[in-house]
């Protein structure tokens, strides 16, 4: 009897500690948003944290959506010539790289790399105690620290993506003309015709949302984090796995809105 009881209580626990974490990220995260729309708004740290979410982490972006293209042509040929369906190849690379693997695949190596460094970033400056050195200064640490990274998120990604669709289809098409045989003016029609507009924007709404998620888990686990060398270590592993499981499971919640019927 003690043992089912210790059980209950130990799930218990974990229960209310995810709650209790759940809520503490949530009101971090609108208190980071309310900075965002009140003055004073830092500019240059901003225009900082824009540069090393979209522009330093292109090459990683646009190699994963290149490739992902390439992959995605070659195994949707080899299933569709089963039923000798070989002209919905354009269509279906199109399609999932617009709606789904741009925006997760963006998201996902993002979050790897910048929410990593934000958490490190943040983490080394609250254990140095620099963190508290704003507030004597009379700079609110959350308007310098936290507002323009999640604003940066929300802004860079979608733009990120952007570019992951228009690589994703190219080495789609790339495969597909040079390897596989398609003509290009068909393919390239095909492309065309079949993409809707309700299609791209679904996939630039994602990557805000998946933005703005990365820079929230990278500055939480950072702003947050205590115990020396260790605590910063454990705040980055943290802000890269909670980013990436939340870009996964709000994937779903946003598909699930967009396309429900």
């Amino acid at each position: 009897m003690n043992s089912i009881l210790n059980f209950l209580a130990a799930i218990g626990r974990a229960v209310i500690s995810a709650c209790r974490g759940a809520g503490a990220v949530t009101v971090f995260g609108f208190e980071g948003l309310s900075h965002i729309v009140r003055p004073p708004f830092y500019g240059r740290l901003f225009g900082r944290a824009l540069m090393e979410i979209g522009f330093f982490s292109l090459p990683v972006v646009a190699m994963t959506a290149v490739f992902t293209g390439m992959v995605l042509a070659l195994q949707s040929y080899t299933g569709f010539s089963r039923f000798s369906a070989q002209g919905a190849v354009a269509n279906l690379v199109v399609l999932s790289v617009t709606r789904e693997l741009g925006p997760v695949l963006a998201g996902l190596m993002v979050a790897g790399r910048v929410g990593a460094a934000m958490a490190a970033e943040l983490g080394t400056m609250r254990v140095t105690d620099q963190i508290d050195a704003l507030s004597t200064l009379s700079t609110h640490p959350m308007k310098y620290l936290v507002a323009p990274r999640l604003l940066a998120g929300i802004v860079a990604l979608p733009l990120l993506v952007l570019v992951a669709d228009v690589l994703g289809v190219m080495g789609g098409f790339i495969v597909s003309t040079l390897k596989l045989g398609f003509n290009v003016s068909t393919y390239l029609t095909n492309t065309v015709n079949f993409v809707q507009t309700d299609d791209v924007v679904s996939g630039l709404v994602k990557a805000g949302v998946f933005g703005f998620l990365i820079a929230l888990m990278g500055c939480y686990q950072g702003y947050n984090s205590k115990g020396g060398a260790q605590g910063v270590g454990a705040a980055t592993t943290n802000a890269v796995v909670v980013a990436s499981i939340l870009i996964l499971a709000f994937d779903y919640v946003l598909t699930e809105m967009f396309f429900a019927r």
